[in-house]
């Protein structure tokens, strides 16, 4: 099949059906206001519409277009940061609680998927986190039995001799199972939020960009291009779609593409080749490739950085295929069915934020690990709103970083990852050549 035919829109919008009957203009006064229909602004809605509070969520695209609805649908416990690296800034009681947050947005998204009965193909099937070199393997195996130790996290380490147990492939040299990690329906979780929080009586409108948020008595005045609102509290959930609308946010938050490609429908055996046990995975490159079986085990889906500076869905697709079939030389001859990207938030320090700035609550910078962290701190920003001392998390008052002359763009994106790619196939091909 060649690349032209293949669908620029994801996969997992193939599932979902239609859109559901939205309002076309938004109310003039609401209590909050919330920017963006993602996760974050959904599980913030939904949290304070239940809490009494007449809620509305504007998109300046239609609800769930961003990474909610693109990203791959694995669930870590989202911190990355290492306990020793989060003491020597903060001390070890606070890098505890920030450490400690990765876990409970893990623990929270399975409880909140169960209590709510949602349709999103949850399940909790652990990652393979595979070393790129011998050397990356003896460092997580090392990482973690000290995880066990220090955090509790559950993991094991595989050697390489054991590891199509775990993933069909030999382009690896062992790796690490997180028993706890998790995959959804990206698609279907944006859409069941959806559900609830018009269930609960928020108003969503879509195709309602803000321009421009100010002050207004003891609330705010947002401008929107479908009129006016006044609103008591505003919380900001833009993540790696923040525009200039917040320019001090937009000042702490990179934005970066990550791209995916589906294969075709594979046979059964193929796919129970490649993902025995149905792990999701992910490696230890630093331009770091993450892949999966579709819920439905038909497909492989294959995501990552494909460029120095951002390219096409159709330019990353054949990036992405040579990197897969380098990794699963059983899929040469495997046709795409489509390819997409998404915009997902750094941030310096590489953690998560959430707090308030100028009164405007936020929650974003999830630094791709978003989709639990990004709904359990929207469900904490909307806490917040509703004055609930549960809302605060060892995320909020964290010294959130900028650099000197950055204004959104990161200039600097395409010489970092030039030098990460070159290191990373470097280190690989090194490696082969000792094996």
């Amino acid at each position: 099949m060649p690349l032209s035919s293949i669908r620029q829109t994801p996969f997992w919008h193939d599932q979902v059906g239609a859109m559901p009957t939205l309002p076309d203009r938004p109310s003039a006064k609401v209590d909050v206001l919330i920017v963006g229909a993602g996760y974050t602004g959904l599980s913030a809605a939904l949290t304070t519409a239940r809490g009494g509070r007449s809620t509305l969520v504007v998109d300046a695209e239609d609800p769930g277009y961003g990474c909610s609805s693109r990203n791959g649908g694995q669930i870590s416990t989202s911190v990355k940061p290492s306990l020793e690296k989060l003491t020597a800034k903060f001390g070890l009681e606070r890098a505890r609680g920030i450490r400690a947050e990765g876990a409970n947005a893990l623990r929270w998204i399975g409880e909140f998927v169960s209590r709510e009965g949602l349709d999103c193909d949850f399940r909790r099937v652990g990652r393979f986190h595979a070393a790129h070199t011998p050397g990356h393997y003896e460092d997580l195996a090392r990482d973690a039995e000290k995880l066990r130790q220090q955090e509790g996290i559950e993991s094991f380490a595989v050697p390489r001799s054991e590891q199509r147990r775990q993933l069909g492939t030999d382009a690896y040299f062992g790796g690490v199972v997180f028993s706890a990690h998790c995959s959804l329906h990206p698609g279907k979780f944006h859409r069941e939020l959806l559900r609830l929080a018009i269930g609960a009586g928020v108003e969503v409108v879509g195709q309602c960009r803000v321009g421009a948020i100010t002050r207004s008595g003891t609330g705010f005045r947002v401008e929107t291009v479908k009129g006016v609102v006044e609103a008591r509290d505003v919380i900001v959930a833009t993540n790696g779609y923040t525009t200039a609308l917040t320019p001090w946010l937009q000042r702490r938050v990179i934005p970066i593409g990550s791209y995916i490609i589906a294969t075709e429908e594979l046979p059964e055996a193929t796919i129970d080749e490649l993902f025995p046990g149905d792990r999701i995975a992910s490696d230890t490159c630093k331009v770091v490739y993450y892949y999966r079986a579709s819920p439905d085990r038909r497909r492989v889906l294959f995501g990552g950085r494909v460029s120095a500076s951002e390219t096409t869905a159709l330019a990353g697709a054949a990036r992405l295929r040579q990197d897969m079939c380098r990794i699963f030389p059983q899929l040469e001859n495997v046709a795409l069915s489509h390819a997409w990207s998404g915009t997902v938030a750094y941030s310096f320090d590489e953690l998560a934020h959430t707090g308030v700035q100028d009164g405007i609550h936020f929650a974003m910078g999830y630094c791709g690990s978003g989709v639990s962290m990004a709904p359990y701190l929207g469900m904490r920003a909307g806490q917040k709103v509703l004055g609930l001392a549960e809302g605060q998390t060892a995320l909020d008052g964290l010294p959130f970083p900028t650099r000197p002359l950055y204004r959104g763009k990161p200039w600097f994106l395409p010489a970092a990852v030039a030098w990460y790619r070159w290191k990373d196939q470097r280190q690989f091909r090194k490696a082969l050549r000792m094996t």
